[in-house]
Formats: C-alpha cells, structure tokens, sequence
C-alpha cells in the first residue's frame, strides 16, 4: 500500500499519509479509507514523503470533500513541499483546504 491510514476514532480524525507517489495508482486505498466509510469530522492528508502529485491526486482530494461535507469539511493538507504547495495553489487548493 502506498498510503498508510490511520482512524483516532476519539477525535473521529482519519490521517492519510502519502506515499512518494500521489496518483492514480493509489486511488483504490484512497477510496477505500475514505470514501468507502463514512464521513468522520476531519481529515489530515500527510504529503510530506511525496515526490509526485497529478491531476488524478487532485480529483481524489476533491471527491474527499465532497464526501467530508463540502464547505463544512474539515480537512488539512500538511508536510507539502514548496513544489506542491504551488501546485496546490495553481489550481486554488489553498481556497478549497487548509495548507500546512
């Protein structure tokens, strides 16, 4: 698995810690640690071990939103490097997320 998930079921907080890449190829644990259970209250996407993101990475972080209650979800993107913290922003993540 190139993404690790864990569940504190006591603040209801799924942390998903990326592997190096962020693709298409994660896409079936990405859906299934988050978008195959319920909604919890928050979530923290770890980028900090990821060398490469695409389109497909941004279109996972967008169903998670959807799914995590839209303009109510509670979702924190940390560890970025500046490389993918431009990405992030380019295409106006930094509107739609908290960027750490």
């Amino acid at each position: 698995m190139s993404l690790t998930v864990h569940h504190d079921s006591e603040l209801d907080c799924v942390t998903l810690q990326m592997g190096e890449r962020f693709d298409f190829s994660v896409h079936r644990d990405f859906h299934e640690a988050c978008l195959g259970q319920r909604a919890a209250r928050s979530y923290v996407i770890d980028l900090g071990e990821v060398a490469s993101m695409d389109s497909s990475a941004l279109g996972m972080l967008l169903l998670l939103r959807e799914h995590a209650g839209a303009d109510r979800a509670e979702i924190r993107i940390v560890n970025a490097d500046s490389g993918l913290r431009c990405t992030l922003r380019v295409a106006g993540f930094d509107k739609l997320f908290v960027l750490h």
